[in-house]
């Protein structure tokens, strides 16, 4: 059994037990699936019993699972983690999240039922605490990382030829105002394009 046990008792006999457990949510398996589609190594670090913990990775298919942990030990984790070279994302939603959530390139809070230090902390917040938005969070992510690198590269290239084009004379300075404008315009169409961007 891996449930958290609890004994019951009526005037000091005992009366029998409680077994406890987190309930899984719907669309966690379905998360981790997608996350390794995206080639990303899924890690669980908790407080729970080592048997709960290894109970809910191999349900969900997480790669690694830790449990037994105090706060200060899942720092020590992912500073671990991070000196290997590896770039983390944490999710977590409780006050003992907290720490580690700061300290994770990317951190990621359940806003639901999340504590007020782990949501503050965080540099993205999943308000409805669906496992699966963590997937869109990270693929929005992505489009937004190539189209800024798609405005920068344009921007350059513009600036570039209209500077060339100045130096021979060939440009005047209204046309580098308008170049200027027009490659401002072109970025901001670009950014707008994300809102059509079906995930």
């Amino acid at each position: 059994m891996v449930d958290t046990v609890v004994v019951t008792a009526i005037n000091n006999k005992y009366a029998g037990y409680i077994t406890i457990a987190d309930e899984i949510k719907d669309d966690a398996a379905a998360a981790v699936k997608e996350m390794h589609d995206l080639k990303i190594k899924t890690v669980m670090l908790s407080g729970d019993k080592q048997a709960v913990v290894n109970n809910v990775a191999k349900k969900i298919g997480i790669d690694e699972a830790y449990g037994d942990l105090l706060p200060e030990a899942k720092v020590e984790k992912v500073q671990k983690i991070k000196n290997e070279g590896r770039h983390i994302a944490f999710v977590g939603d409780g006050v003992n999240d907290a720490p580690v959530v700061a300290l994770a390139d990317a951190g990621i809070a359940m806003g639901g039922l999340g504590s007020d230090a782990t949501i503050e902390t965080a540099d993205v917040v999943i308000q409805n605490d669906q496992p699966s938005k963590i997937v869109s969070a990270i693929k929005i992510g992505k489009i937004t990382r190539n189209i800024v690198w798609q405005n920068i590269i344009l921007a350059m290239v513009v600036k570039g030829i209209v500077l060339v084009l100045g130096a021979g004379g060939v440009a005047n300075l209204w046309e580098a105002v308008i170049a200027d404008v027009g490659v401002a315009l072109l970025a901001i169409m670009n950014a707008v394009r994300i809102q059509k961007i079906k995930l």
